[in-house]
């Protein structure tokens, strides 16, 4: 029995995280998460949206499972072991549909890493967030030294990583970390009824807009505008516009 649930309603697919005790995310986590991700990548016609969110009330991911780190430490983490992170990572970013990560809680360290390898990100109210690592003398090693800067510009990200502050919804949003903050209450439904204003674009276009964003982000500007062109040009004969 794996830790991650998977429900698809509304042209989302909702994959929850519920490892007891507290949703530390350990490999074999990892390991099933790009699994159902892959699956989900070939499921173009159902899914247009993935939303992840936490299953124990009050964290989304506290952080990586720290035996994780401790067998980085040692040297015991074998190769394939240390691509778990970028690979499940690395998916939320390649498939097909944008994903949304829904934080209700605690968002920490690989937490964190995860809903910013996301191509949204809501949170409740009561939601905190943290790159804490170097406070126990390392650095962020799920791509948070990267993928923080490139969302919300270096000096702020330098602030968050150099310090390992806990920052709340409100200033994650001011910061550009989070793109709305929801109600505590009810918010499982309401972020999926944000979630939902997705949906409601035709899939062939939301595929091809995340593409150009994110692919466009690794190249130069030139480069970028000529690949939006190409997908520009894809998805064209799809549109409405093709029907009049």
């Amino acid at each position: 029995m794996g830790n991650w649930t998977v429900e698809t309603r509304n042209k989302i697919a909702v994959l929850m995280f519920g490892r007891l005790p507290d949703n530390q995310m350990d490999l074999d986590s990892l390991e099933e998460l790009a699994g159902l991700l892959e699956d989900i990548a070939q499921r173009t016609d159902e899914v247009s949206v993935v939303m992840l969110k936490g299953g124990i009330d009050g964290i989304f991911i506290k952080h990586a499972d720290l035996d994780i780190l401790r067998r980085a430490a040692a040297g015991t983490l074998t190769p394939e072991a240390g691509r778990a992170w970028p690979r499940a990572l690395g998916l939320l970013e390649s498939i097909p549909q944008p994903v949304v990560a829904a934080i209700d809680g605690q968002a920490w360290g690989g937490g964190l890493e995860t809903a910013l390898a996301s191509t949204l990100r809501v949170a409740s109210a009561r939601s905190h967030f943290s790159q804490p690592e170097i406070r126990n003398g390392i650095i962020p090693g799920g791509g948070g030294t990267q993928r923080l800067p490139r969302l919300i510009g270096k000096g702020p990200a330098a602030d968050l990583i150099l310090t390992g502050r806990i920052i709340g919804a409100e200033e994650a949003h001011r910061m550009g970390i989070l793109n709305a903050v929801l109600p505590t209450e009810a918010f499982a439904q309401l972020a999926e009824d944000w979630a939902a204003q997705l949906t409601r674009n035709p899939a062939p276009a939301l595929f091809a807009a995340k593409r150009a964003i994110l692919d466009g982000l690794a190249l130069p500007l030139d480069d970028g505008i000529a690949l939006e062109r190409d997908l520009f040009r894809q998805v064209i004969p799809t549109s409405a516009f093709a029907h009049h």
